[in-house]
């Protein structure tokens, strides 16, 4: 029993990692989107007198336009996006194929649900719910969302791991190995499109019924959305939780102008785009402007906490990390760095954190605070999609101080519970052993200083290490239980996501020497979180691992 819960662990871990890569989209898609319908809005260019310089027939007007619809394209073709990028994510080797197999896949899927709709007529049309039928990719098909690129993407891949070295009759050869993909994909998703048009309508009927039940909880319900968006982080597991409620009708529905809108990001952009909104959907934006005050203001305020609370002699080192982390969140609202410097040593911390990250999604719903995201609720999609909107639309202003408040709450709250309780939050470890990610590395460094065949080398290796850019590929090999236990190998904004041949030879104390702040295993399944320098780390150490 153990061993399938630590395989689905696995699978789910690497579920997650894929729909990274078309996560990691959103962000310069919202910017696009944001800015580009932001200065072309009428009533915002009136309410600035930018009539001269942002006016429609003007250079910046047209550039404007484009801007916001090539950012509108990619959340249009979201779902397609999510077939080729989850693919990817899950196909072991040969990714190329996948993708192109996947984007094969999606459009036949769409192409037999629509001929299944012409051969059913009218009639049949008009039993499906609102909102049930839409253009995909210009084909007229059944309203699936990201779930639709997420079943090709899911499928496309088990079926590129299981085939892509088949070897086939000699007669038929040059149909084997990665060229029996695409094909078999075809041939697959014509079915399984024949099949979507039975099942889907009543998938998409419980889907609905469970996002009116979400809207029924109010402001319950968005406090338990907050807690357990939070709670998953540790696991790497929150982007399969949160996604639904932003891309599919889980997040509920809405009319805009005159189109039906499923997902709570998708309804937020599309009232972006549109001249005629006057009020941002709180129904929609409760799924995201609750990140903001805890983001900007709560995490920077536990890190200052933990700096004043630091011993005397680790508060240097402690600066540097908790003040990098700090910034991060406030900034970009990355927030692990900062979150797992204090999960694993104090998990009562984080879960206090996450009863507020919970309190924090549940006062933005009550304030109708509206203030939408691309990615995460930093400092960034503070200003684009609340301050320059107005507080007319958004009232961000209701976030900036309950902000305020959160900042003073989680410094009060940290300190006092650290002091109380002895935590051993980063400065506050033992002399004997290193504040994380600096410490070791400060003293591997004054100690090759001493050697006097690399004396200038050394001096540059220890600015590197400074700076997070030295090599320690070779012990984050060893730390894994060396080359040969390592099956797979990924990663997502902050952390290592590796498969493993044997968990128990993962070592936790060797892999913290090379600057990882934690370490999660489950059976075969193991994240490493080193921060947003972890995709160099990922790709040293493939080099590593090729060149063995």
């Amino acid at each position: 029993m153990e061993k399938k819960q630590n395989s689905a662990f696995g699978v789910l871990q690497r579920v997650g990692h894929s729909f990274m890569l078309p996560v990691a989209l959103l962000p310069i898609a919202g910017l696009l989107l944001g800015i580009g319908s932001s200065f072309t809005n009428t009533a915002m260019i009136n309410a600035y007198h930018l009539q001269a310089a942002l006016g429609k027939g003007t250079i910046l007007n047209a550039i404007l336009t484009i801007m916001s619809d090539v950012g509108n394209i990619i959340f249009t073709n979201l779902p397609l996006i999510f077939a080729i990028g989850v693919a990817i994510g899950m196909a072991k080797a040969e990714k190329a194929t996948a993708a192109l197999s996947a984007g094969i896949a999606f459009l036949v899927m769409h192409t037999s649900i629509s001929g299944c709709l012409k051969i059913a007529g009218n009639d049949y049309v008009k039993h499906l719910p609102d909102g049930s039928i839409t253009s995909v990719c210009g084909i007229n098909s059944l309203q699936m969302g990201v779930f639709g690129g997420i079943i090709v993407g899911l499928g496309v891949a088990a079926l590129h791991n299981k085939f892509y070295k088949i070897e086939l009759p000699s007669a038929i050869s040059f149909f084997g190995g990665v060229r029996f993909i695409p094909i078999i994909s075809t041939i697959t998703y014509l079915f399984v499109g024949i099949l979507m048009f039975f099942v889907w309508p009543p998938i998409q009927t419980g889907i609905y019924w469970l996002g009116n039940l979400v809207y029924k909880s109010g402001y319950l319900g968005t406090f338990i959305y907050g807690i357990i968006e939070r709670a998953l982080i540790p696991f790497g597991l929150h982007p399969i939780f949160y996604l639904p409620f932003w891309q599919t009708g889980l997040g509920g529905t809405m009319m805009v102008d005159g189109k039906s809108i499923s997902g709570a990001q998708n309804i937020f952009f599309a009232q972006l785009a549109s001249p005629n909104t006057k009020v941002f959907s709180v129904n929609a934006t409760r799924f995201m402007t609750g990140k903001f005050p805890f983001m900007i203001f709560g995490l920077p305020g536990a890190a200052l906490a933990m700096y004043v609370t630091a011993k005397p002699n680790k508060k240097k080192q402690a600066k540097g990390l908790l003040l990098s982390a700090a910034f991060t969140s406030a900034l970009t609202g990355i927030t692990e760095p900062i979150e797992f410097s204090f999960l694993f040593v104090a998990p009562a911390l984080y879960g206090i954190h996450c009863v507020l990250a919970g309190l924090s999604f549940m006062l933005m719903h009550l304030l109708n605070v509206t203030v939408g995201m691309t990615f995460s609720g930093g400092i960034i999609d503070m200003f684009l999609f609340g301050i320059l909107q107005g507080n007319a639309k958004t009232h961000w202003v209701y976030a900036i101080l309950v902000g305020a408040v959160y900042f003073v709450l989680y410094f009060f709250l940290f300190r006092f519970l650290i002091l109380k309780f002895n935590l051993p939050t980063p400065g506050r470890e033992a002399d004997t052993e290193e504040t994380k990610l600096y410490m070791r590395k400060d003293v591997e460094a004054k100690n090759s200083k001493k050697s006097s065949a690399a004396g200038n080398e050394s001096a540059n290796a220890s600015s590197e290490s400074k700076n997070g850019t030295d090599d320690n590929t070779d012990l984050i090999v060893e730390g894994l239980g060396g080359a040969g236990n390592i099956v797979s190998l990924d990663a997502c904004a902050t952390r290592l996501r590796i498969t493993v041949n044997d968990g128990e030879k993962v070592s936790d104390g060797i892999l913290k020497k090379s600057g990882a702040l934690a370490v999660i295993k489950k059976g075969n399944g193991v994240q490493v979180v080193y921060g947003p320098r972890v995709t160099v780390i990922k790709s040293k150490i493939e080099d590593y691992l090729h060149n063995i």
